[in-house]
């Protein structure tokens, strides 16, 4: 916390939203400004760290990074299925922990966008492009629990109906046999039908791009905790037996666990996110195999992975945003890495606030 008080105003003064950090300096998303899908993790690290201790230094930069992205609403095209975590995160945090009533509306309207990507054919839309418009990906089961809160929140079922429509979808069509998940389906829009698999950021088609296999564990955990509806939690303990099956023996995540042995190339924030969901199935389960495992990932990070020193603004290094694509970040601080070591960190201090529900 004591690194994130001191680099948080650097932010501010920049007048970004963190994305990475490299050379002492914060660096903002290259892609798409404002608008890209991982601007929701900077606040929501500010909320962890402001549910923690209260320090209003971090309420004021939450404010200020969401101020930028519901400047985004007005934009418009560059908003995606990701509005889930952008702004469940963000503004459903500070709803959350502060009652604003100006943030509740913000995450409805992200809420209503959400609902805006549905196709009745049974699926979320992904992206934007002309050419996807039946594309679907397992980073959407964390995108869920929007709607679902916005059912909650409003009374109204259709959000968690239209959850549940795709969550079955992605039951159906993105779990293999041996409990990994692929990371893009294409459907035929009109129809619903499966059309083929893409290889999406992992090594290769059918490989398993190990942030993808994390979403798919915490993503079905989420909707279980959201619906107690009983396949979602098999599903999640499925996903995570092949996980922790894959989990290396310092602890750290290959980018992909079908990689070849001939490059080293690791993502750690696979293993974060992996951790937060191990951390919930262990409480939903009372498996106290689930809380080894993320004590196992946990622990690699903090020993192999952190950098706890002022040559770097962020904290958890050695995170790959894609196998194939450097563009984006390779072994390198990414800032929703910091986001999920930090909540794991919480789940197990007992001080997370479940930004997620």
């Amino acid at each position: 916390m004591a690194k994130f008080r001191r680099t948080a105003p650097v932010a501010a003064e920049m007048g970004i939203i963190p994305y990475k950090s490299e050379n002492g300096q914060w660096i903002p998303s290259p892609f798409a400004g404002n608008g890209w899908w991982t601007g929701g993790f900077w606040p929501a690290l500010m909320w962890q760290f402001y549910s923690a201790g209260r320090d209003p230094l971090f309420l004021t930069e939450a404010r200020r990074a969401q101020a930028l992205l519901t400047g985004q609403f007005r934009v418009f095209h560059e908003l995606n299925h990701d509005v889930g975590f952008m702004y469940l995160l963000s503004c459903g945090a500070d709803y959350k922990l502060t009652g604003d009533e100006q943030a509740r509306t913000d995450t409805l309207h992200a809420a209503s966008l959400m609902m805006g990507r549905f196709n009745p054919a049974g699926f979320i839309r992904a992206w934007n492009n002309a050419d996807q418009a039946g594309y679907a990906i397992i980073d959407c089961m964390m995108n869920l629990s929007l709607l679902y809160w916005a059912s909650r929140q409003t009374g109204d079922p259709r959000f968690a109906h239209v959850a549940d429509i795709h969550a079955h979808t992605a039951l159906r069509e993105f779990i293999r046999p041996d409990g990994s998940v692929s990371h893009i389906i294409e459907f035929d829009p009109e129809t619903g039908r499966r059309v083929r698999e893409l290889p999406g950021q992992g090594y290769a088609l059918g490989t398993q791009w190990s942030r993808g296999q994390a979403w798919g564990l915490y993503g079905f955990t989420l909707a279980y905790m959201n619906t107690r509806k009983p396949e979602y939690l098999e599903a999640a303990l499925r996903i995570a037996a092949n996980f922790i099956a894959h989990i290396r023996p310092d602890g750290l995540t290959d980018c992909d666990f079908c990689q070849p042995d001939t490059e080293e190339r690791l993502d750690n924030i696979a293993g974060a996110i992996a951790a937060c969901g191990l951390l919930e199935l262990e409480k939903l389960t009372e498996k106290g195999e689930y809380r080894q495992a993320a004590l196992r990932l946990v622990d690699g990070l903090l020993d192999r992975c952190c950098d706890w020193t002022d040559a770097r603004c962020g904290l958890l290094t050695h995170c790959t945003a894609s196998y194939h694509d450097d563009g984006a970040g390779r072994h390198t601080n990414i800032t929703y890495g910091d986001y999920f070591l930090v909540e794991a960190l919480a789940k197990l201090n007992g001080t997370d606030p479940m930004l997620w529900i």
